[in-house]
């Protein structure tokens, strides 16, 4: 069976990157290819964990939903990336739900196949808490983000993270109360309050960052 592209495919990712050509090889005749259309879901919350997804192609969305119904988005993971590692050590069930944002395309790993390359290589097992060290990182930010401080103030860090690398934050109102927690209406509120102001202009599909020093003076408001 041809696996040239499912190597390619795990050297790039940093869970996979330590091991060797062989062992790559060897790793990937066990992988499943699979494809999704935008909406689509990869897992739900509190379903058992099979395995992990090695994301090949496009983007998705992680999130938890609370009985109420509301919606939290925890992260947004584009390619090449891992999602799922965490259940895989513990054998639990997925703590979050991950949905397909754009058309993606996923290698999927067994969790069992997954233990015995830990086992075998020891440098995986280092590459995994590696990463579950940045996850934790970035989930105390979340948590940061969506406790201290009103809508006004997350709404002003969140298009500043966002905006590091390019002006405009893709996503649609909806898409940006989903990440902060809060109704789509109050981010539309606050996002013409800021363009008034001239902090942002409102665009199709997203947000331009037109004064990121003054949006930075919106963030550190205390109310």
């Amino acid at each position: 069976m041809e696996t040239v592209a499912e190597t390619a495919a795990l050297r790039q990712v940093a869970l996979f990157g330590p091991l060797d050509g062989a062992a790559l090889e060897a790793l990937a005749r066990h992988l499943r290819r699979h494809t999704y259309a935008p909406g689509e879901m990869l897992f739900r919350e509190g379903e058992p964990c099979a395995g992990v997804f090695v994301l090949t192609a496009g983007m998705v969305r992680i999130y938890k939903m609370s009985p109420g119904g509301r919606e939290l988005t925890l992260h947004r993971e584009q390619a090449p990336a891992t999602i799922a590692e965490v259940p895989l050590v513990d054998g639990g069930p997925y703590p979050a739900s991950v949905q397909a944002v754009s058309p993606a395309e996923t290698l999927f790993l067994p969790r069992r196949d997954f233990l015995a390359v830990c086992e075998r290589h020891p440098r995986v097992t280092l590459a995994a808490l590696e990463l579950f060290g940045r996850r934790l990182r970035g989930l105390l930010t979340l948590l940061e983000a969506v406790t201290f401080g009103g809508v006004r103030q997350r709404l002003a860090r969140l298009l500043l993270r966002r905006s590091r690398d390019r002006k405009v934050v893709a996503g649609t109102q909806q898409e940006l109360a989903l990440e902060l927690g809060t109704v789509r209406e109050v981010v539309a509120r606050n996002l013409n309050r800021f363009q008034a102001e001239g902090l942002v202009r409102i665009r199709r599909g997203g947000v331009e960052v037109l004064d990121a020093e003054g949006l930075r003076g919106e963030a550190a408001l205390e109310l």
